[in-house]
């Protein structure tokens, strides 16, 4: 993969035209107008794009059962509108240009970012810091290190990187340091990977619900995202295998294992499936990969990239959700031609990360596996906490069993997710609903638990809980929002 490309053809066979126009001529005038308006209907839902060339006149003609002057007419009829150009021997092309970035438009993570005064906030799933991790921070010889100081590598020090490229291959996954970048988080290394494939109108798959920070990345640069459906164990490959062909996706991002927030894993045949998948059609994949190695029984897998390493990639991670968040030090994985152009796209926004937080997570890498065993085994303990708890005071949830990651995802036996966390809210607890982790469709079902807290906070809050839901069940509850595709979102 030297260079992300577009994943998208720009030659549209007749055949696919015709499947996307459907029933076109099911309505009155003459046909080259409706089929003229058929088109530019796809034009302005983004199923055509700028610089998708249409098929010839006959080919279309003869697929569609209509004269080849029909065509001709009704191509004529959107060149006069502007939404194609028609050039002696290069054919028809779309010509409309990118639907435009609304910066008003509303983000779907913000709520997670706001918690109520005075109430306790289990928006974020994030780990209090390990005492271990602050030990190695503490013994960090700055003075020793005066040389990496000065340095303003926007792809991260040299010796970070290649400490991260030396622990990629245990996953099975051949990595040289030129194939990382270093960046503030996994949340920035998201952005960074949307920043350069992403453009307006282009349409990024992920799970039907989904971390908040991929949809509003793609949102703000004036893509689309669509869910894609899941199952008691993730993504489905099959229904993936129709949203690429129905809507020709330029980005495929993904959180396999201890997903957040559903917590489910992707078995490995269904993992191999959708890596060979995605390298079939030439899409990219974003892999989310903080939670993996969160798993209360050891089971972690390799990533999707290992199935398919030629195919073009983001393998995403950080030590902020195992060790400290505070360190804000996180990091992709790509080919290294990609990891240049990241590069370059990082220091258009901050230049580097803070010296003193890469240093301190080489710290952090060297003592990796001791450093997750106690993160594991506390999340753990928290994970059985909160659901004994909830078993205990709310017994009409079904709370599902936690096999790893940083959080609950449990389905309320009735009534609106998103009224219940209001009403939570008045009750001094803050939790996110389905809502805020929805990317086409609104999910009103669900509510997402972190057990990252202290243990005492999480009592406390489930206590409130217990309340909130007494209230809840008294109250004339709104019924919960059906699923429904967001016409703007997409």
């Amino acid at each position: 993969m030297a260079s992300i490309s577009r994943a998208n053809p720009t030659k549209v066979a007749a055949d696919e035209l015709a499947a996307r126009l459907g029933r076109w001529s099911d309505g009155d005038g003459p046909l080259y107008r409706q089929l003229a308006t058929a088109i530019a209907a796809l034009v302005r839902a983004g199923a055509l794009r700028d610089g998708d060339r249409l098929p010839p006149e006959r080919s279309l003609a003869a697929v569609l059962n209509v004269s080849r002057g029909t065509v001709v007419t009704a191509y004529d009829e959107l060149r006069a509108a502007d939404v194609v150009t028609r050039l002696q021997g290069s054919g028809t092309t779309v010509t409309a240009p990118p639907p435009a970035v609304d910066p008003a438009t509303p983000r779907v993570g913000e709520p997670l970012i706001q918690p109520p005064a005075q109430a306790i906030a289990l928006l974020m799933a994030v780990p209090t810091a390990l005492p271990r991790v602050i030990e190695l921070v503490r013994g960090i010889d700055w003075i020793g290190h005066a040389d990496a100081v000065d340095q303003s590598e926007p792809a991260g020090l040299p010796r970070l990187r290649a400490a991260i490229a030396e622990r990629i291959p245990a996953d099975g996954l051949a990595t040289s340091p030129e194939q990382v970048v270093v960046t503030a988080g996994a949340q920035q290394a998201i952005t960074l990977a949307t920043e350069l494939a992403v453009r307006p109108g282009d349409v990024v798959l992920t799970e039907e619900v989904t971390w908040p920070g991929l949809v509003d990345s793609v949102r703000r640069l004036g893509g689309r995202v669509h869910g894609v459906p899941m199952d008691d164990h993730g993504l489905v490959p099959d229904e993936l295998v129709g949203a690429i062909e129905r809507l020709r996706p330029t980005l495929i991002g993904l959180n396999p294992h201890h997903h957040n927030p559903t917590g489910t894993r992707l078995p490995p045949a269904r993992r191999e499936r959708i890596a060979e998948i995605a390298a079939d059609y030439g899409v990219p994949v974003i892999e989310d990969r903080v939670a993996a190695p969160l798993a209360f029984d050891g089971r972690v897998p390799a990533p999707l990239a290992v199935h398919q390493p030629a195919a073009p990639h983001f393998l995403v991670d950080s030590v902020n959700k195992t060790a400290w968040p505070g360190l804000r030090i996180g990091w992709v994985r790509t080919d290294a031609a990609v990891a240049n152009q990241l590069r370059s796209v990082r220091a258009n926004i901050d230049l580097y990360s803070p010296i003193p937080s890469q240093l301190a997570a080489l710290a952090v890498l060297d003592d990796l596996e001791a450093i997750t065993s106690e993160r594991v085994a506390q999340l753990a303990a928290n994970a059985e906490l909160v659901r004994t708890e909830l078993d205990r005071r709310i017994p009409d949830w079904d709370v599902p069993e936690v096999r790893g990651g940083l959080v609950s995802w449990i389905s309320l036996p009735v009534g609106s997710a998103s009224a219940f966390a209001q009403v939570a809210a008045r009750c001094g607890v803050a939790i996110g609903s389905g809502r805020e982790f929805s990317s086409s469709t609104v999910d009103d079902e669900h509510v997402r638990i972190p057990f990252t807290a202290p243990a005492p906070e999480l009592r406390e809050a489930i206590a409130r809980l217990a309340t909130a839901w007494e209230v809840f069940r008294r109250e004339p509850a709104p019924p919960a929002v059906v699923p429904a595709e967001r016409a703007a979102v997409v």
